[in-house]
C-alpha cells in the first residue's frame, strides 16, 4: 500500500473550521512536500480550482500548475499528480507544458483528469461550460490529442471540440505520463476504463470501493487493456483511542447552510452524477473522506487499511488537519509500522 495526500492549496479541508493552522503559501507547501518524502509519502495530488471550494469564493487559493512546476524542482522522489480540467486547457499546449515538467521532475508528473463541475467558476473566468455528458465527450477527445502528441510527430486531429494540424511536440516526455481520473456516472466510467491508467475514488467503505474496483477491472478485461491502479480519498484521524477520534469527528463535521462554501456544495451536487446521496456531514470534510473510516486508534486504522488492500486498493490520497502535524503523526504511527 502506498500513501499519498492532497496538497493543501485551499488552506485546509474543513468547511466549518475557518482557520486550520496551515497557511495558503508557497513556504508551507514547499516545507510539507519536502518533509513528506522523509515521512514515507509517495504521491501528492494538486487540485485545480481557480476559486476556493473549501473556504469560500472570496478566500485565496494556490494555482495548481505553477505550484507543480515549483515542486518538481525542489523535491526528489514525490510523484506530483496535477489535476487538470480539459475545458480550461488546450490539449496541445498542455501536452507541451507537461512534457517539459516531465524533464524537470525526472518523470514524476502524472495527471488527474477532471471533468469540470463548477459552472459559477467557469463563468467568472470566461470559460465555456458543457453539460455533463458533453464534458466527458470533450475530455475523451482531449485525452486522445495529448497522448498522441506525446508519442508522435506530425499529428493532425479533427474532432468536435479540438483540432490540430501537423503538430510537432519536442522534446517529448521520456515516458507517457500516467493518467488518473475519477467519476461515478456511466459516461465517466466508460471514458476512464477505455483511456486512463488509474481510477481515483471518493471516500467510501471497503465494500463499496471493492464493487467499483471489480466493475472497472471487468471493463478493462473486456477491452484487453492492462490492469489499472486504484486510489481512494480518505480523511485520517489517528488518536490514542476511539473515543478521542470520535470527539474530533464531531468537531469537524457539522457544516452549516450559512457557511461560505455551502452554495458550492449545492452546485457540485447539481452538476455531478453520484451513485449515492450526500449528507452535509459528508460535505463538511472534502471528498467524502470520513466515509473511508481511517479514524480511531492506530490498530483500528491499520486494520481498516488492510481491508482496503484486500478490496484491491493500491494507494490512498489522504487529507488531515492541521496537515503538517497530522501527516507526521500518521507517518510515525501507521506508515512506519506497516513498512
Amino acid at each position: 500500500m502506498k500513501f499519498g495526500y492532497w496538497l493543501p492549496v485551499f488552506g485546509g479541508w474543513l468547511r466549518n473550521v475557518k482557520d486550520e493552522n496551515m497557511t495558503i503559501s508557497w513556504d508551507y507547501i514547499k516545507e510539507l512536500a519536502q518533509k513528506s518524502e522523509d515521512w514515507g509519502y509517495s504521491l501528492s495530488l494538486i487540485a485545480e480550482l481557480y476559486l476556493n471550494d473549501i473556504k469560500g469564493e472570496e478566500a485565496p487559493s494556490l494555482d495548481a500548475w505553477s505550484t507543480a512546476a515549483a515542486l518538481a524542482a525542489v523535491t526528489k522522489e514525490l510523484e506530483i499528480m496535477v489535476a487538470v480540467r480539459p475545458t480550461y486547457h488546450n490539449p496541445a499546449l498542455l501536452a507541451k507544458a507537461v512534457a517539459n515538467l516531465e524533464h524537470i521532475s525526472n518523470d514524476r508528473i502524472s495527471l488527474n483528469v477532471v471533468a469540470s463541475w463548477w459552472k459559477a467558476e467557469a463563468d467568472k473566468y470566461g470559460i465555456e461550460f458543457d453539460e455533463h455528458d458533453n464534458r466527458y465527450a470533450r475530455t475523451s477527445e482531449w485525452i486522445e490529442v495529448i497522448t498522441r502528441l506525446w508519442k508522435e510527430d506530425h499529428v493532425s486531429f479533427q474532432g468536435d471540440y479540438y483540432q490540430v494540424k501537423d503538430n510537432i511536440l519536442q522534446p517529448k516526455p521520456s515516458k507517457k505520463p500516467f493518467l488518473y481520473a475519477g467519476g461515478e456516472s456511466e459516461a465517466a466510467k466508460t471514458m476512464i476504463s477505455t483511456q486512463c491508467d488509474g481510477y481515483v475514488m471518493h471516500g467510501d467503505s471497503p465494500e463499496g470501493i471493492k464493487k467499483r474496483i471489480d466493475d472497472m477491472k471487468q471493463r478493462r478485461e473486456k477491452l484487453g487493456l492492462e490492469p489499472m491502479k486504484f486510489g481512494v480519498a480518505a480523511y485520517s484521524i489517528v488518536r490514542n483511542n476511539e473515543q478521542e477520534a470520535k470527539r474530533e469527528i464531531e468537531r469537524i463535521s457539522n457544516v452549516e447552510a450559512s457557511s461560505a462554501s455551502y452554495k458550492n456544495y449545492q452546485q457540485w451536487v447539481e452538476n455531478t452524477q453520484l451513485e449515492s446521496k450526500l449528507s452535509l456531514q459528508d460535505y463538511s470534510v472534502s471528498n467524502r473522506g470520513l466515509r473511508a473510516g481511517l479514524t480511531g486508534s492506530v490498530s483500528q486504522v491499520q486494520d481498516r487499511i488492510h481491508e482496503f488492500e484486500k478490496a484491491g486498493v493500491d494507494f490512498f490520497l489522504l487529507q488531515a488537519s492541521p496537515q503538517m502535524e497530522e501527516m507526521q503523526r500518521f507517518s510515525e504511527a501507521v506508515i512506519s509500522e506497516m513498512a
